[in-house]
């Protein structure tokens, strides 16, 4: 009964965690390319780690049916894993001074990869070829840029959240 009770838990956090990357989203919509997003992934890894992709994948599905399963939405199936293959590098004893200065640059260079990341689905749903590709991601590079930024303030609030977070998980 008390497993059952855990993984119930388990399931509402997660799914209001991915509620609230969700709405995190769409209260920043108006700012290009800056979002709360990869500082959740951070925080939520380094607590949850491999259950991490729960609220992730919670995220992505809002995000697929709030768009109405729009072609701009089929690369976030797979484009915000590699961030968190990067967050489950750093072990889970590591001391806190290492873990959100990793955090941090992990989340700064997703940022400024993430039009790299999002070229290859661009191309294939878009018939683009190699040249296509490339000047596609040579356009967005001042948005990874802004990525970049917004990633980097974002996650100097990994610290005080993942100080609360630890304490209802």
């Amino acid at each position: 009964m008390k497993k059952t009770k855990t993984v119930i838990k388990e399931l509402i956090v997660f799914a209001m965690l991915g509620t609230i990357m969700f709405l995190s989203d769409l209260l920043m919509e108006a700012l290009p390319n800056i979002h709360a997003i990869a500082m959740f992934i951070a925080l939520f890894t380094l607590i949850y780690r491999w259950k991490a992709l729960i609220p992730l994948y919670v995220y992505v599905a809002l995000m697929g049916v709030y768009s109405g399963l729009a072609l701009w939405w089929i690369p976030y199936l797979y484009v915000w894993a590699p961030l968190w293959a990067l967050m489950m590098l750093i072990p889970k004893n590591a001391p806190d001074k290492v873990k959100f200065i990793l955090s941090t640059v992990f989340c700064s260079l997703h940022g400024i990869t993430f039009g790299l990341l999002y070229t290859p689905g661009q191309a294939i749903m878009y018939g683009l070829n190699l040249q296509g590709m490339i000047s596609w991601y040579l356009v967005g590079i001042p948005f990874d840029i802004l990525s970049l930024v917004g990633n980097f303030a974002m996650s100097f609030l990994i610290k005080p959240l993942y100080k609360v977070l630890r304490k209802i998980a």
